[in-house]
């Protein structure tokens, strides 16, 4: 166990268990419908023509990119559009692309969803109590996830539990870098105002936690139901807890 900590930061993917189970099921099953409603909508031209650039910065850059090109504004047809988007949309996420533009739409259509009441966020039972506890230690709780700043308060502001924001003093995603580059980790102290090693980084990616700890990070891996199955060697490495109640962390704000 590394020594206790000040501040917190922690990985999104450790507190939900609705992410993979319907987050990104229900952008698959609903986008085609969700383009429709909005597409004359200022937002939805905006998230279109930022999923245009990509695909121009895809082929500028030589990277793997989706064998069509898409232009709102260039068809009559606007069914042959939404196709376009649609196909686009659905082989970023099949490549797990986590570009901006991705994230963008995908945040947009979630928000609505919440806003409907047609999802929430289902938080494991351990997470509330124990982050409660450990702001009562003067702990500060920071979130970084490859999911916008948008889609996590999202998430944490329509779970079961109802609105937790209250539990998290920031929010960073991936215009800080990508999760599994070091130099993310620096940036993100940085902006917490701390150094490295006064962070605590928990995680279920083995590949985030390394590149936390080149950055002088301090970090528990979580094993929850349904996650990657670790390697021995990782297994003896890492720090590794089942649950938030297992982590023992105190500091000043």
């Amino acid at each position: 166990m590394a020594p206790p900590k000040p501040r917190s930061l922690q990985n999104k993917g450790n507190y939900f268990k609705v992410s993979r189970d319907i987050l990104f099921p229900y952008i698959k099953d609903h986008l085609e419908e969700y383009l429709s409603a909005h597409w004359e909508e200022d937002e939805c031209k905006q998230d279109v023509h930022l999923l245009k650039k990509q695909v121009e910065e895809d082929l500028r850059l030589h990277r793997a990119c989706a064998q069509h090109s898409l232009d709102q504004s260039g068809h009559t047809d606007e069914e042959k559009a939404i196709r376009e988007v649609v196909d686009n949309v659905l082989w970023q996420m099949a490549s797990d692309r986590k570009s901006t533009a991705l994230k963008q739409l995908q945040g947009h259509m979630w928000r609505a969803a919440y806003a409907a009441g047609r999802i929430k966020g289902e938080v494991y039972q351990d997470v509330v109590p124990s982050i409660r506890r450990w702001r009562r230690q003067g702990l500060k709780v920071y979130i970084y996830s490859s999911g916008s700043v948008e889609a996590q308060k999202l998430l944490f502001g329509y779970s079961v539990e109802g609105d937790v924001l209250d539990l998290f003093d920031g929010h960073f995603d991936t215009n800080m870098g990508t999760k599994v580059e070091s130099k993310s980790y620096v940036r993100i102290a940085e902006r917490m105002g701390c150094p490295p090693e006064e962070i605590m980084f928990l995680t279920d990616v083995t590949r985030e936690a390394k590149a936390a700890e080149d950055a002088g990070v301090n970090v528990a891996v979580v094993v929850r139901s349904g996650n990657m199955e670790l390697t021995e060697e990782e297994r003896s490495h890492y720090n590794l807890i089942t649950t938030f109640s297992q982590l023992e962390v105190t500091g000043s704000a």
